[in-house]
């Protein structure tokens, strides 16, 4: 964890008790994507400092009659999702939206993968998710809080072996947003 993340949302302590977790985990749990032969120079992963402004809140239209979704994977073998909703919010006083997708039959996390001008340069080049959990099934209107400093790489960032959904051209933000984790240096 970079010392950014420790100091830089003064008594917020759910970035740092979230990222200290996620850095054991990727150091010593035995199904860490961390290559093995990577794990001893591991010492965290690199992470924007958090900002307020990037915790956003974001109306929700639920899509009734989901439309499936085939997104592409590292693996070239592509996944369906359908598109169960739509996040719309303003970051920097310009509105965007995001899609929120599961795969049919599952219930629980929305999955949110995107991309934005930090994808290639400061953030992982295949894109970055979010994951929401609401604690009841949305309805339209709900408004739900968007949290890019939650914004994590995939597994397929770490090692080769994962096969990862990639971000639909739908949720390619056109602006920055340098919140959540950074690309990861394995070097």
């Amino acid at each position: 964890m970079t010392d950014d993340a420790a100091s830089a949302y003064p008594g917020d302590e759910q970035y740092i008790a979230k990222r200290t977790e996620k850095d054991e985990f990727f150091a010593d749990h035995p199904q860490s994507p961390i290559p093995p032969e990577h794990r001893d120079g591991f010492d965290g992963l690199d992470y924007f400092p958090p900002e307020a402004d990037y915790r956003v809140e974001a109306t929700v239209t639920v899509h009734d009659d989901p439309e499936p979704v085939e997104m592409e994977t590292t693996a070239s073998n592509p996944v369906r999702y359908l598109r169960i909703v739509t996040f719309a919010f303003t970051v920097n006083g310009e509105e965007h939206t995001l899609a929120g997708y599961r795969q049919a039959g599952e219930d629980g996390a929305i999955f949110v993968p995107f991309r934005d001008k930090t994808t290639g340069q400061q953030t992982y080049y295949q894109g970055r998710y979010m994951e929401l959990e609401p604690a009841e099934e949305l309805a339209d209107g709900d408004t739900v809080t968007l949290d890019f400093n939650l914004a994590y790489n995939p597994f397929c960032a770490y090692s080769e072996t994962f096969a990862c959904p990639l971000p639909p051209e739908e949720n390619w933000l056109e602006i920055v947003v340098p919140a959540g984790e950074r690309a990861p240096d394995l070097e």
